[in-house]
């Protein structure tokens, strides 16, 4: 389904179809707890996207982009902050593989689908061989999928695997539940011609091993995740992709919750489907 034309680009999330919100106002902040360290500590989920981003560059030292280019529309020009409220275009309907496909040719869904393909890419289904190979080749150009395949089969080693705590075979332990979760933050256009776009998502995530004793504890980690992408069959995909730390907030003095509280929310709260 068309997002419709550019315009102001905003940032709303939608709960897939089927599901409801929790409901209910929000929890109140846990009693702050003191000498607790302000410096963020790097989720290991910056290893999931670094093993994506250093597979797509391919020795490309094209990262990130300067920030200039256009916020809302094609052509160049000087990014600008935009607000927050949601836009009121519908999201896609279609999906593969899970993710959302059908995004309009435009900015705006551009960085839909850029928002899209950065959960897939930081998610626990990349540990598994079949299931990664599938999302790749869900929202990338078929033209660089075999090679990123090849790429990934070596990134996603026995020794990546046991850095997450997991088996070698990147199964997870017994007892306990592993968290891969990435949340876009605000995405942003930074060069869009009609076919070609550039997009930043700003991104949050979870990752670690949630379960008693765990040495991977579950953790916050902040970044950027920069995606070239093409038009290719009526959608956008993938070409390359790369990923940088930060922007990163102060840290809070939220009390951190229990591995089973953790691992419920995980196994209980289901993720979006997001549309700029």
């Amino acid at each position: 389904m068309s997002l419709g034309q550019d315009g102001p680009p905003t940032t709303r999330t939608r709960l897939p179809e089927g599901q409801a919100g929790p409901g209910g106002t929000a929890g109140r902040r846990a009693a702050p707890r003191s000498g607790r360290s302000l410096v963020s500590v790097v989720g290991v989920i910056v290893l999931l996207i670094a093993a994506i981003a250093f597979a797509n560059r391919g020795g490309d030292s094209d990262s990130s982009s300067s920030g200039s280019g256009s916020g809302s529309g094609g052509g160049k020009g000087t990014a600008q902050s935009q607000p927050t409220s949601a836009t009121g275009e519908k999201p896609v309907s279609g999906s593969a593989e899970g993710i959302a496909t059908g995004f309009a040719q435009t900015s705006q869904g551009a960085q839909s689908a850029a928002a899209n393909y950065a959960v897939a890419l930081g998610g626990d289904g990349m540990l598994d061989t079949a299931r990664r190979h599938a999302i790749v080749a869900a929202i990338h150009d078929p033209a660089v999928v075999t090679g990123l395949q090849a790429k990934l089969d070596k990134a996603y080693s026995s020794a990546l695997f046991t850095s997450l705590g997991l088996n070698e075979d990147g199964t997870t332990p017994s007892g306990f539940t592993y968290v891969s979760r990435t949340i876009p933050v605000g995405t942003k256009t930074t060069a869009h011609s009609g076919a070609t776009a550039t997009v930043e998502v700003w991104c949050t995530g979870l990752s670690g091993l949630a379960g008693e004793g765990s040495t991977k504890p579950v953790s916050q980690s902040w970044y950027t995740v920069t995606e070239k992408l093409k038009w290719v069959g009526g959608d956008w995909k993938i070409e390359s992709s790369s990923q940088k730390q930060g922007p990163a907030p102060v840290s809070s003095d939220d009390l951190a919750a229990g591995a089973d509280e953790i691992a419920n929310a995980v196994e209980g709260y289901g993720g979006f489907t997001y549309a700029r």
